[in-house]
């Protein structure tokens, strides 16, 4: 019997997908009351037994699901006029959507977390024209998720094939240098190697639960000079009367939003000069997923000073945005990487990844962990550059990763005392 015919089609907005679809292709398997597992899920990486591919279904993932992706283009955060033209691409089997990749024709190299500006400056000195290109991935978000998305009950990995075949027929099509998708999970990585995508590496700083019932349990695993440095710095940051607070589902208030927003411009100008993400973003993002949000909120003197924001998947919390409009000593260390581990212990989370960079969270308990990435580049030449020097990358990254694990506050042998 003939295989059904695939259809391959890119798609303006992700208004252009029904939420019932796109999401039975993001979360296969995860309807809303299914997101809060028991915190031993398979993590946003980690393969299915029986699948040699790896390319099962993950944990829940906020970030790739219409709620999410929806509130960016909705809100102009992610718009042509800001450089993020939505090109997502599409399967359909027998006329029913099977796949679909979250894909962007961009103008710039801004807001990715994987940096290819040097790539884009080196093939416009030779003549070359690197914008447009095409990135596979969720704007302003550096966490690893699923980026080849296909739904339950269909053949995963006959569609998986042809959405990253689909992705280098869309880069022809599109006059794009290149495709780049980034902070994919590690199997689609090695399958879009097959498809003629470079492997590239970097890394992050995630924090595990080995299964925690507090966090004086976790303290207990790390050497004395870490333990106290961190008891001290929690002591220290709430030393002015400051308090925490956990905001999240119907204590996500316009308020609490005006509050935070304040925040991510004060510390988004400092740093980028423009922020990425509009008021209307965290609005939206509170009216359609506000139990996957977590805020975390510095109060003092009966006002908020400080907040963190993060996303709940069903094994991992995703933090993401920090800003203060009062500066405390440790505060964004409590309000950014303590508070995270308390939560994530309280919900039965088995991981935190706390965002991009960072190699002081080394010393609270946050250790190395590999990204990965995958570039198709047209251009034989340009390729041939980027290869050569992604095996340097490599190598530099995996060496790197082998000295900073060295480096954790755990406890090296069982004779010391916690």
């Amino acid at each position: 019997m003939a295989s059904s015919e695939i259809t391959l089609e890119a798609v303006p907005s992700i208004g252009e997908v029904s939420a019932e679809d796109w999401d039975a292709c993001a979360n296969p398997g995860n309807a809303f009351n299914d997101k809060a597992c028991s915190g031993h899920g398979a993590g946003t990486s980690s393969a299915l037994q029986g699948d040699s591919l790896g390319l099962l279904k993950p944990a829940y993932n906020p970030f790739v699901s219409h709620a999410f992706l929806s509130a960016v283009e909705k809100s102009g955060s992610a718009t042509i006029r800001t450089g993020w033209g939505p090109r997502h691409l599409v399967a359909k089997l027998d006329g029913r959507v099977a796949g679909v990749v979250p894909c962007y024709l961009k103008s710039h190299s801004q807001g990715e977390y994987v940096f290819d500006r040097g790539w884009a400056d080196a093939y416009e000195r030779a003549g070359g024209r690197y914008y447009p290109k095409l990135q596979v991935s969720v704007p302003f978000t550096p966490a690893t998720g699923p980026r080849l998305l296909v739904r339950d009950g269909v053949d995963r990995e006959r569609i998986t094939d042809a959405l990253a075949s689909g992705l280098v027929a869309l880069c022809g099509v599109s006059k794009a240098s290149s495709v780049h998708v980034t902070f994919a999970r590690e199997a689609e990585w090695k399958l879009l190697a097959q498809h003629g995508f470079l492997q590239r590496t970097d890394q992050q700083f995630h924090w595990r639960n080995e299964g925690f019932a507090s966090f004086d349990d976790f303290l207990a695993t790390l050497n004395s000079r870490h333990r106290k440095s961190i008891k001290r710095e929690r002591r220290d940051a709430l030393a002015n009367g400051i308090t925490i607070h956990w905001l999240t589902g119907k204590d996500l208030t316009e308020d609490a939003w005006d509050a935070f927003f304040m925040f991510y411009m004060e510390t988004g100008s400092r740093k980028w000069g423009r922020p990425y993400l509009t008021r209307e973003f965290f609005s939206l993002i509170g009216e359609t997923m506000s139990e996957d949000v977590l805020l975390v909120m510095a109060r003092r003197n009966d006002r908020w000073i400080a907040g963190a924001i993060n996303f709940i998947g069903s094994d991992t919390l995703f933090g993401r945005n920090w800003g203060a409009v009062e500066h405390h000593p440790f505060l964004h260390f409590e309000v950014c990487y303590y508070q995270a581990i308390d939560f994530a212990i309280k919900r039965g989370l088995t991981h935190v990844e706390a965002g991009a960079q960072g190699e002081h969270k080394i010393a609270r308990g946050y250790l190395p962990r590999t990204t990965h990435s995958a570039h198709f580049i047209a251009d034989p030449g340009l390729r041939r550059g980027i290869d050569d020097y992604l095996k340097r990358e490599r190598a530099y990254v995996a060496e790197a990763g082998r000295e900073l694990a060295e480096l954790g506050p755990f406890r090296k042998g069982i004779d010391e005392a916690p």
